[in-house]
């Protein structure tokens, strides 16, 4: 489902800045959309949106992959900096192949690891080639 679908109050119809998408949108509707890679594979669909509440900023979205009906699934911290949303697509695009995601740092749904961890923090931005937001990233 993508964030058009999830718009029940009908906010999303005009954009307000430059990029793709509206300029603000619901982290709720953001839930569930699909993320593909820029080879078209489909890496799996957003679970959840982590916020940092010291600075409110978006840090992470968690990405489930693999598995069936949910059942299996790993989930990936991907930093905010490291998705882009496609709006022609209705969906965010990674910029990693299938098997390196298969092969990123990842958790299942019952241990999830420390996020405001600064080791864990630079571990999975290094691995996706992105800066922290901390480190002056935007």
């Amino acid at each position: 489902m993508n964030y058009q679908e999830q718009d029940t109050f009908g906010m999303y119809k005009s954009r307000s800045s430059g990029g793709p998408g509206p300029g603000l949108m619901g982290a709720n509707t953001l839930d569930g959309n699909d993320v593909f890679n820029r080879q078209d594979e489909d890496l799996g669909d957003i679970k959840e949106i982590m916020l940092d509440m010291s600075n409110g900023r978006v840090a992470y979205a968690v990405l489930s992959h693999g598995g069936f009906l949910g059942m299996g699934d790993k989930l990936f911290a991907v930093p905010w900096s490291a998705l882009t949303l496609d709006t022609v697509n209705k969906r965010f695009v990674l910029d990693v192949s299938k098997d390196r995601l298969e092969n990123a740092p990842g958790f299942d749904k019952d241990q999830w690891p420390d996020m405001a961890d600064t080791v864990w923090t630079k571990k999975i931005h290094d691995y996706y080639g992105v800066t922290p937001y901390s480190d002056g990233h935007i």
